[in-house]
């Protein structure tokens, strides 16, 4: 299959999505949420993933800072009461329920992994803990129904489902599918099929998953690093990968696309 340079030349990239016609990511180096038309937003701080509420408002999760702000910097949520460390990817659902995850350990500086919370965070600020014992609880995503919430376990292997009630709250936990060995999942996307695209940082590749573990498709990205990836497009059928170096240097950072058979669904 064969992957197109959409864009290079940028630092390290995390959180794409589909919004309004265009491509929307964050990129740690330069500190901006942009669109493949270039820097939109600069906040203080690293931002992470990105979300929508229902009235069209951005909201940031702002890593090191431990927070979510909206595009012109103002406080949204602070999470340092239940983020020890930083906070990574997140999804907003149609209700305006924002799902964070972190990192639950001092990863930066070698610490040994350990469990922790899935945050949310309700569309009147309120902090609360979704779900815990997550093994680095990162990309998300929400059916089309807004039953389910799936999030990646990057120190886990596995993508976790949890059923999605009313106000918000999770339940039902099981395991989605358990990643191939060898591989970890970083941001994903959904597909109309109910399939998860998720990025692996840890094999340089892309790989598509069932529900109950089965390999449908599997895109290398070479000597890239894949970290997070988006079904957008008119029509939803171009698959966008954010890759980098681990080493976040600054110019090396590129946006691939490939077209795929199965358009996007859900959220983000």
């Amino acid at each position: 299959m064969t992957l197109d340079i959409v864009v290079d030349g940028l630092g390290f990239l995390e959180g794409p999505r589909w919004h309004d016609g265009t491509l929307w990511f964050s990129d740690f180096v330069s500190k901006t949420v942009n669109t493949l038309d270039g820097p939109q937003f600069e906040i203080d701080g690293i931002p992470s993933g990105l979300g929508w509420l229902p009235d069209g408002s951005l909201l940031i999760v702002s890593m090191e800072g431990r927070r979510v702000v909206r595009a012109d910097g103002s406080l949204y949520a602070d999470l340092s009461a239940l983020a020890p460390f930083e906070c990574n990817d997140m999804v907003v659902s149609s209700e305006g329920n924002a799902y964070i995850g972190q990192f639950g350990f001092d990863y930066s500086h070698g610490g040994a992994p350990q469990s922790t919370v899935l945050m949310l965070v309700k569309p009147d600020g309120s902090v609360s803990i979704a779900a815990d014992e997550l093994m680095f609880p990162n990309g998300m995503v929400i059916t089309p129904d807004g039953e389910t919430l799936i999030v990646g376990e990057s120190y886990a292997a596995c993508m976790t489902a949890f059923s999605v009630g009313p106000d918000g709250s999770l339940s039902d936990r099981r395991v989605f599918a358990a990643l191939p060995e060898g591989s970890t999942p970083d941001g994903c996307c959904l597909d109309a099929e109910g399939a998860v695209w998720a990025a692996s940082p840890l094999s340089n590749e892309v790989i598509r998953l069932r529900e109950g573990g089965e390999v449908l498709d599997r895109i290398s990205t070479g000597d890239r690093v894949a970290i997070a990836c988006m079904l957008g497009g008119e029509d939803r059928r171009t698959l966008y990968i954010c890759t980098a170096p681990l080493s976040r240097e600054v110019g090396a950072g590129a946006i691939l696309s490939t077209r795929v058979d199965v358009p996007g669904a859900g959220l983000p």
